[in-house]
């Protein structure tokens, strides 16, 4: 996040990782990258250094609080399993507690781990991969989705849209005006100039492919879930993977399609590194369900008290492009979009 939380202080953050971790950092700094977690950099009295994340989980409550815990515990115990049982040096794993713990709970608010300190460059969130990427990280994928025997405990990725019912509460309630900061009725207006009508078939078109999909007896593997370029580091030659909040065993097209882009020179590497052709219909799926997580995470945003900052500035760009991909993948939308009230 470009924002750091008013609450999280650089002295307490460095007293929380000696104390749980064992180790002193001399300084920490918070470092403004990625989106939805929180990032200091932590450096060591002789230099060494850290990657410290904080995970706000208490955007929605107590009660989601907990269950959002428990799974980055499951995601980022899974990256332990890959980098060790598995032995994958792709995998930037956290570094486990005194305890043995791959994440803290830090307080009734946050999450705290840390991170091995990779020396290497990424690209941004919203970056395409690369032209000249996308085959070498099909193969890593490839990799990854091999190693799925060595971590039998790893959670399930459910396809099911997490946030389905902020998404549909706000189609019902286009009607009249939103408030709770300088994005909610520009959101609100966004959102009708589609229509509750298409945008709900929106929603129609997405459970038809998950029902496709999800019976055609495809053989689940573990995914990470997010290989953009901003979570893959190039560092001397190679490539690893960072940001494992999101991995879970799914169809492998949960990676491809964001890394190919639908490539078809990427996609059949991929195939002759794993053995297996990626099906069409569930690059689509899944395309489809990453602008419908976008577009219900920024709705929730925007829908509850909010400020303007680098943060909510990059989320209605965001809002904006996933609402305009979800109405394009609707069969029979060619030449509708953007029309007021259809």
């Amino acid at each position: 996040m470009r924002t750091r939380p008013d609450d999280v202080g650089d002295g307490e953050l460095a007293a929380a990782v000696r104390e749980s971790w064992g180790w002193s950092p001399a300084a920490v700094r918070h470092v403004p990258v990625g989106f939805g977690d929180h990032h200091w950099v932590a450096e060591g009295a002789t230099g060494e250094r850290r990657f410290v994340t904080v995970t706000d989980l208490g955007r929605r409550g107590e009660q989601a609080a907990a269950g959002e815990f428990a799974g980055l515990r499951a995601a980022l115990g899974t990256a332990v399993a890959l980098a060790g049982d598995g032995g994958l040096d792709c995998v930037v794993a956290p570094l486990p507690t005194a305890r043995g713990e791959a994440v803290l709970r830090w307080g009734e608010r946050y999450a705290l781990s840390v991170f091995p300190f990779v020396d290497g460059v990424a690209g941004d969130f919203g970056d395409a991969v690369p032209t000249d990427e996308r085959g070498a990280l099909a193969r890593l994928l490839a990799g990854l989705h091999r190693a799925t025997p060595a971590v039998p405990d790893a959670p399930a990725h459910d396809v099911a849209l997490a946030a389905r019912d902020v998404v549909e509460a706000a189609l019902d309630e286009l009607g009249a005006p939103w408030s709770g900061g300088p994005y909610a009725e520009p959101a609100r207006e966004l959102l009708a100039s589609y229509g509750a009508g298409v945008l709900r078939d929106v929603l129609a078109w997405f459970d038809a492919l998950a029902g496709r999909v999800g019976g055609d007896g495809t053989a689940l593997v573990i995914t990470h879930g997010e290989p953009h370029p901003g979570n893959v580091l190039r560092a001397g030659g190679r490539r690893r993977l960072v940001d494992w909040d999101t991995v879970g065993l799914a169809p492998p097209e949960r990676d491809l399609w964001l890394a190919t882009a639908g490539d078809p020179a990427a996609l059949e590497a991929y195939a002759a590194a794993s053995g297996r052709e990626p099906s069409a219909e569930a690059l689509s799926l899944y395309r489809l369900r990453w602008d419908l997580d976008d577009l219900a995470e920024f709705l929730g945003e925007f829908r509850g008290p909010h400020r303007r900052t680098p943060d909510t500035e990059l989320a209605w760009g965001g809002l904006a492009g996933a609402v305009e991909r979800a109405v394009a993948a609707l069969p029979g939308t060619a030449g509708r979009l953007g029309r007021p009230g259809r």
